[in-house]
């Protein structure tokens, strides 16, 4: 024996019983979490760690003084994200995103229950916030067959049980996204179901202290991994056997090692395929003095999604005047869009003052202004004039939301297109960008 066990059991064996973050320093934990070599590196950034007990208090004060305010007697939740928020737990996130195995109940009271797959009640021991662990709230029909009503009436019972012991039996609660026959089944007991997600969304858009440091600490983690991607595509594509695939497998390798979870798209093309924006990256190989364009989309440490945008040239000659130009444009146009974020001004106040994008690149424009984010992409969104539902959005910005500002700026017919995206939180007094990774010098006309 080489190491005595104390230091064996410990992820970090100089560390005490737990790490920076408050999450246990034990190697067989069961709670995911970054590693060693994101510590390290947030530590020699001088990054200051969430504390996650305290973050985890305040998703849950906040999701129930939200269902307080609505006078409702509690929140179902069955969105893998939604649950995440409520329970910081994790299990088979996108398996469950399609098989909707896990529901989360946090009544008026704030108790909460967790129904979770029943070979893994153990999977949200590291939070006491989670006041109990059931089973049996699958109801999708490979996992109960033509069953699946039974189920469902059994399993609202419960529900029921738990609103009459900790919301005096109010039954106006809200739901998120239920299967047809658990909607049914609350329906069918005196429930009035409400729109959960209307809650939800709105209890995650403003960001507590120690979700911004979660955030900070995701965000500097997916640019160290943004940059080793992009060191392996220019040290490789002109060799000319470089796969889209290649160099977007290097952002999900980089991403895990640092305790990231997944990555929600494969938003990576290359040369003619950028345009139009949102081809999925695949086997084509990138030729050297090409654009490559991507969206990280990533679900990060800590669950945050960093989602930031890049494009850039690879190769040895310079960019046409036309990439030049519209790189410029695009920067200009999220740059100028950042500028108007602050506490008050209202999202019809963002799409009538927005920058305006050159016609000749109107009908490729990107889906959104702006849109929020945290565990993924999330409300509000900022439209552009064009697309603006009336009365869809009619709410003021607040210090603590984070938006992503957004550009996509290709020509219909064009043989290339431009994306970019940064991450940036509103504060007391305007915004501060949390994303700092360069742009491409080459595109910019400065290389």
């Amino acid at each position: 024996m080489t190491d005595h066990y104390r230091n064996v059991r410990k992820i970090d064996p100089n560390k005490g019983d737990h790490l920076g973050d408050t999450s246990p320093n034990d190697n067989d934990r069961i709670e995911i979490g970054p590693t060693q070599l994101a510590f390290k590196e947030w530590e020699a950034a001088g990054l200051e760690l969430p504390n996650l007990k305290k973050m985890r208090e305040y998703r849950w004060k906040r999701l129930t003084q939200h269902i307080v305010d609505r006078g409702y007697g509690g929140l179902l939740m069955f969105d893998p994200l939604n649950i995440r928020y409520a329970t910081d737990s994790t299990n088979m996130q996108l398996w469950n995103t399609h098989n909707p195995f896990r529901a989360c109940l946090l009544c008026a009271d704030g108790y909460m229950v967790l129904w979770d797959y029943k070979n893994s009640p153990f999977l949200a021991d590291h939070n006491p916030i989670v006041r109990e662990v059931r089973s049996g709230y699958d109801l999708f029909y490979f996992d109960r067959g033509d069953k699946v009503g039974s189920q469902a009436d059994k399993v609202t019972v419960e529900v029921e049980d738990l609103i009459n012991e900790h919301a005096g039996g109010n039954k106006r609660i809200a739901v998120d996204k239920i299967m047809l026959h658990g909607l049914r089944a609350l329906e069918a007991h005196g429930f009035e179901v409400m729109d959960g997600e209307e809650v939800t969304e709105k209890s995650r858009s403003i960001k507590g202290p120690d979700e911004i440091k979660a955030m900070r600490c995701a965000s500097h983690a997916c640019e160290t991994s943004v940059a080793i991607m992009e060191d392996f595509a220019r040290e490789n594509v002109p060799n000319g056997n470089v796969s889209e695939d290649d160099i977007w497998a290097v952002l999900h390798a980089e991403n895990i090692k640092r305790g990231g979870e997944w990555i929600e798209t494969r938003l990576l093309s290359s040369g003619p395929r950028t345009n139009p924006w949102f081809q999925e990256c695949g086997p084509r190989i990138v030729q050297n003095n090409e654009i490559v364009a991507f969206d990280t989309d990533l679900i990060g440490s800590y669950g945050i999604c960093v989602d930031i945008s890049r494009t850039w040239w690879i190769g040895d000659k310079k960019p046409t005047d036309s990439m030049v130009y519209a790189m410029r444009h695009s920067h200009e146009h999220i740059m100028t869009n950042m500028a108007l974020l602050k506490p008050g001004i209202t999202i019809p106040e963002l799409t009538a003052k927005a920058h305006r994008l050159d016609d000749k690149f109107q009908a490729q424009k990107y889906g959104c202004l702006m849109h929020g984010v945290g565990l993924c992409d999330e409300w509000p969104l900022v439209s552009y004039p064009d697309k603006a539902v009336e009365g869809a959005y009619d709410y003021e910005l607040q210090a603590g939301m984070v938006l992503c500002v957004e550009a996509a700026v290709g020509e219909v017919g064009g043989d290339f297109s431009i994306k970019l995206e940064d991450q940036v939180l509103v504060t007391e007094d305007g915004y501060e960008n949390l994303t700092t990774y360069p742009f491409d010098k080459a595109l910019m006309g400065e290389g």
